[in-house]
């Protein structure tokens, strides 16, 4: 981390990985290797940026599955 990085800042970038990490466990990629993971990241990040249908596409389940957060 930065020498100069405050103690909110700190918190607020762990609170934010903590999130991001509860992504993959929704979607049911807890035990996948990292490897495998940024890979998916990587190619989405890489379709998303040129295809827009793509982007709305992946929106979509998103917001599903965030829909079914009680079930």
């Amino acid at each position: 981390m930065a020498r100069g990085m405050t103690t909110d800042a700190r918190k607020k970038d762990t609170r934010e990985k903590i999130e991001l990490g509860g992504l993959i466990v929704k979607a049911g990629l807890r035990y996948e290797k990292r490897a495998l993971l940024l890979g998916l990241l990587i190619d989405a990040s890489r379709r998303i940026k040129c295809d827009q249908a793509e982007r709305a596409r992946l929106a979509a389940i998103g917001t599903e599955a965030f829909g079914h957060d009680g079930d």
